[in-house]
């Protein structure tokens, strides 16, 4: 990474945004690659003792947090293309050099755990953090790893793993958390003979690892349910490349920007196995839309369409939105749920049961004109339809929450002022100049 860019990259300050709502949306729009996929794949790259080349990485401020994480202890990162970089790892990592401002600042240091076990059988890792919600506790990586014969000891300030003898087990995850699979899927990938695990994460990003093991060379049995199988080998030294899919989470906010501002918009390589639940309520609230085309990935997986949807009137379901694991809705698309609704005639219930402070971050919208009641720290009740209105509002320390801000925004007529947005650079590449090039009107503050 050369230094012109990592300046870029590393920058701190403040950036607002000033958003003059109530513009329709229109044209073609193209889902970027996964966030989650760009850390997890990051992450998972250093089971490889090979040259690794990843393309699809989003240019988004987790993953130069976790690009600094892994330069600091000795790994060789480089863009070479826009979304295309390369990862050689050193011949031993230095994690006493770990670059602990940019690892507190993101929960996906975790991940580090299972490839980095393999090459230091005792390290430790800052505690993580990422969006503020609520209590998130590491114990179904914990449990899990116990089985493996991995011991994870947690102090005030660190994570502490040990290891003495690694050795394929069968494994119950304690909940479907998707780090928690990716990291047991990494893990088990250099233990030699044959890990299960049960109840495990098949989400898009879980899948995406579980693909690029396979390009490895590990072989892994029921990818895209709940029942894996890992054949481990002893080493994966090759040279490799790979191609992330797409963010259905990325996918949703533009279908409710679109809903939001009352618009007509083409949403082009949408991954609609990750969407089709959350469609389908849509389409029962009586939203209009068509699939124009459907095809692959470039990982050759990941089935993808392009979408374009109608202007609609809404009506609220009569029945609670709530998430659960893949396949149902997605953890990350429950948040867009409530601006639409706040468009939906009739009241809705949005069940945010997983974090514990996220659903307190929706009554935000009353800001900009909702009626948001929130019944407990997890349900709100959204009643529609309601006028939006501009206002002025701080970025929540959450990044789902602080872009449903900003989609209200662009349906609410007359200047808003986002402040703040770091959080919703976390996760969206070039968001505002994107969401400008279909119609809307996003002005970058440089604080």
């Amino acid at each position: 990474m050369n230094k012109k860019t990592s300046k870029k990259e590393i920058s701190r300050g403040s950036i607002d945004f000033e958003v003059q709502g109530g513009k329709k949306l229109s044209g073609t729009i193209k889902t970027n690659f996964s966030k989650n996929g760009s850390v997890g794949l990051l992450c998972a790259s250093l089971v490889n003792r090979g040259t690794t080349t990843l393309h699809g990485i989003a240019r988004i401020e987790e993953v130069y947090r976790v690009i600094e994480i892994l330069q600091s202890i000795g790994v060789e990162v480089k863009w070479i293309a826009q979304n295309t970089l390369t990862i050689k790892p050193p011949k031993k990592f230095n994690i006493r050099g770990i670059a602990r401002e940019s690892a507190i600042k993101t929960r996906s240091i975790i991940m580090l755990m299972g490839p980095l076990i393999h090459f230091l059988p005792s390290f430790y890792l800052p505690h993580a953090s990422g969006c503020n919600l609520g209590k998130r506790t590491i114990a179904a990586h914990m449990y899990a790893f116990d089985n493996l014969g991995i011991k994870i000891k947690t102090t005030n300030v660190n994570y502490q793993l040990t290891q003495k003898k690694l050795k394929p087990a069968d494994i119950v995850m304690y909940e479907a958390g998707d780090t928690a699979c990716e990291n047991v899927l990494t893990a088990a990938s250099l233990i030699p003979g044959k890990t299960t695990i049960n109840f495990a994460s098949a989400n898009y990003m879980v899948q995406e690892v579980c693909f690029f093991l396979e390009s490895l060379g590990v072989k892994i049995d029921g990818v895209g349910t709940c029942n894996l199988t890992v054949h481990g080998v002893s080493e994966i030294n090759k040279d490799v490349e790979y191609y992330n899919s797409e963010d259905p989470i990325e996918s949703m906010m533009f279908i409710s920007a679109a809903i939001i501002t009352k618009s007509n918009l083409k949403i082009t390589r949408i991954p609609i196995d990750f969407l089709a639940l959350e469609l389908e309520k849509l389409r029962r609230m009586n939203l209009k839309y068509k699939i124009l085309k459907r095809y692959y990935s470039y990982n050759g997986r990941t089935k993808l369409v392009d979408l374009e949807i109608f202007q609609s009137s809404l009506v609220a379901l009569e029945d609670k939105i709530h998430s659960n694991p893949y396949p149902g809705i997605n953890i990350d698309n429950l948040p867009f749920f409530v601006p639409i609704a706040t468009q939906a005639k009739g009241q809705t219930m949005v069940h945010d049961w997983v974090y514990e402070n996220r659903a307190i971050y929706f009554t935000e919208l009353n800001r900009l004109g909702a009626n948001v009641t929130l019944a407990d720290p997890h349900r709100v009740y959204i009643t529609g339809v309601t006028p939006l209105k501009p206002a002025q509002v701080v970025c929540p320390p959450a990044l789902r929450p602080a872009m449903v801000i900003l989609i209200a925004m662009l349906g609410a007529p007359g200047t808003s002022i986002l402040r703040n947005v770091y959080m919703i650079s976390r996760g969206y590449e070039e968001i505002a100049e994107r969401l400008n090039s279909i119609g809307a009107d996003i002005k970058i503050i440089q604080g």
